[in-house]
């Protein structure tokens, strides 16, 4: 497969002065733009190019992603001499203006689409090398991306509801707790429902199809009860938070299935969390499960 990045590369080292200070941007830059995981992806192949070739660059972040980085208000035009945009579509007021900022750059585009070969998003740039909309298409660079080892897959099945605990409900302290906890764990993290419905296709429609969604995942986070025991059902360690002080259901399902990783809501905190956390990815915490999914096979 050809590699786009040695055109850009050979581009770079054109210039009659030699390569030029280089900005990096991207759909991942912007402010009001967003950011995917194919562009993280296609970012670290042109990024993974450019340190290969020995070429000296910047990378500007969208401050709303990752507020410690270099964003492209601080990224001074008259400091770069070339400009490199990868991934995405060559369309929006957000592309017009970064070609009138960085006007005196020489202007690149890698692995984009282009949807108006005639538009100013596109003919703004020295040089464009689409993956898709102008000529034969090119593999993403994404496809050929390095990757780090893959994290744990988390089920976050929550409840916010049980309003017959009254004054002893702490559903939305725990439930607040909880998220906040799990979103600064490195997780691919998966929202989901015990609740089943024959419309909505977000939610599982039959018990069956939740255990098949369950079984996917190396732990699952709740404060329910059937998430405590649907998860050790699947065979899947389960970190469970009871939502009621004092105790209540999961905390009584917890003990009638020996199930060590259980936090009352009133002592529930990131120790605690981070402690069982651990020990529901280890491989004594997988094979507990895997036990209590064996004592739970139906019988005859």
């Amino acid at each position: 497969m050809n590699d786009p990045m040695d055109d850009v590369i050979a581009t770079l080292r054109d210039h009659p002065d030699g390569p030029q200070r280089l900005l990096v941007t991207g759909w991942f830059s912007f402010e009001d733009g967003e950011v995917t995981a194919g562009d993280v992806l296609a970012l670290r192949a042109a990024e993974a190019a450019l340190t290969r070739a020995g070429l000296a660059y910047d990378t500007a972040w969208s401050a709303g992603f990752r507020p410690d980085a270099l964003h492209l208000e601080a990224a001074r035009p008259q400091e770069y001499g070339h400009l490199l945009f990868v991934c995405g579509p060559l369309h929006g007021e957000q592309i017009r203006a970064l070609h009138r900022r960085y006007a005196h750059c020489r202007r690149l585009a890698v692995d984009v689409s282009v949807v108006d070969p005639g538009a100013p998003e596109v003919t703004g740039f020295h040089l464009v090398l689409a993956r898709d909309g102008a000529g034969s298409p090119r593999a993403d660079l994404s496809a050929r991306a390095a990757v780090g080892p893959l994290p744990p897959v988390v089920g976050v099945v929550l409840t916010e509801g049980q309003g017959e605990y009254g004054a002893a409900r702490r559903h939305e302290s725990v439930g607040a707790l909880l998220r906040d906890w799990v979103a600064r764990r490195d997780c691919a993290r998966v929202p989901a429902e015990t609740r089943l419905d024959s419309r909505d296709w977000r939610l599982c429609a039959t018990p069956e199809q939740f255990l098949a969604l369950a079984g996917g995942w190396d732990l699952v986070l709740t404060t329910r009860l059937h998430g405590l025991v649907l998860g050790l059902r699947a065979g899947v360690p389960v970190l469970a938070v009871d939502p009621v002080a004092g105790g209540a259901k999961v905390s009584a399902q917890a003990r009638a299935l020996r199930w060590p990783a259980t936090l009352p809501a009133d002592t529930a905190g990131e120790p605690l969390l981070d402690r069982w956390w651990t020990w529901c990815l280890s491989p004594a915490g997988r094979a507990a499960a895997r036990r209590r999914a064996r004592a739970m096979r139906p019988r005859g």
